[in-house]
């Protein structure tokens, strides 16, 4: 059976890899876009990225609802959070690379200027889909990297009250994003 846009999403959920191949030659300037564009200055890793990227696609597919979102969109989604990923997993080592390259690094913060404001315009991107307490309490826990005891005694919120938030919170962005089981 051929493969075509009208039952490529089928296929796949049928676990047949002539579907993934269709999705890497008709998406996969979606995803290329998408990771090159993340991490421009990790291009060692960006074909890593694009492999776990569909690795994911054809590892979650049953989450993709045709009704509620394309898949273009869907596939642009699960792009952009695991890119999200590799640049929070390796910016850490670009920071220390190289010993010779400390000097530049200091005197020039561009590169480090640049991705850390583009994180934040996705950070405050996909958090604008929540209330703002939620915000708040995401930003603390995942981006200020603040424990919840701290985060307890800065609100006056209960530790169970917090967990609670955080795991509707997480819910709710996995249903906006269709991102499953990630």
């Amino acid at each position: 059976m051929k493969i075509t846009q009208e039952n490529f999403i089928l296929r796949l959920k049928q676990r047949d890899e002539k579907a993934l191949e269709y999705v890497i030659d008709n998406y996969g300037w979606v995803i290329k876009t998408i990771v090159r564009k993340s991490m421009y200055n990790l291009e060692s890793h960006q074909e890593e990225c694009i492999n776990d990227i569909l690795l994911g696609v054809w590892n979650n597919i049953e989450s993709f609802d045709e009704s509620r979102n394309t898949f273009k969109n869907w596939l642009g989604g699960i792009s952009k959070f695991k890119s999200i990923d590799y640049v929070r997993k390796y910016s850490k080592h670009l920071q220390n690379q190289n010993i010779d390259d400390v000097e530049i690094k200091v005197e020039d913060n561009t590169h480090e200027n640049l991705l850390e404001n583009e994180l934040s315009d996705d950070i405050e991107n996909i958090l604008s889909h929540l209330k703002e307490k939620d915000r708040d309490l995401f930003l603390k826990l995942y981006v200020q990297e603040k424990d919840i005891d701290t985060i307890s005694e800065e609100t006056g919120m209960h530790r169970d009250v917090i967990y609670n938030r955080v795991s509707r919170g997480k819910r709710k962005l996995k249903d906006i994003f269709k991102l499953g089981g990630r």
